[in-house]
């Protein structure tokens, strides 16, 4: 079973991508608590091709696809932005306080957090981001 969305990078489409969640929620039988961990790591990861992979000026799209398969779900991202490989960002250190941590490098670490693997590819121009979470 699989599911696609595309998306402008526009802060807007986050209603959109919401709801796409909440239909592979329901089309995937996903638990409530599943769900909401989908919801925060692709608000992350799209939020974060929105702000940093594309002049503000440039209309491009974000493809996210959804895939069930075994025991797990796939979440596929492509993008066509700045190259930027999440996998090589230094660890964020939690154990600082809010005022001394540095801005940034949370949501990275929410995402390797929450999903069981995290996969980056370039791939002709494009940036490829796989995302698996077992069920």
């Amino acid at each position: 079973m699989e599911k696609s969305i595309i998306l402008a990078n526009d802060i807007s489409e986050i209603a959109r991508l919401n709801e796409f969640v909440e239909e592979i929620g329901n089309e995937f039988s996903l638990s409530p608590e599943v769900v909401f961990n989908l919801t925060l790591v692709l608000e992350e990861a799209v939020v974060n091709i929105i702000n940093y992979a594309y002049p503000k000026e440039d209309h491009e799209s974000i493809y996210l696809s959804a895939k069930l398969h075994n025991d797990s779900i796939m979440l596929v991202l492509t993008d066509t932005g700045k190259e930027f490989d999440p996998t090589m960002a230094p660890e964020a250190d939690i154990t600082l306080s809010a005022d001394e941590r540095p801005i940034g490098g949370l949501g990275i670490f929410l995402i390797r957090q929450i999903m069981n693997e995290v996969k980056y590819e370039r791939i002709e121009g494009k940036n490829v981001l796989t995302l698996e979470k077992k069920l």
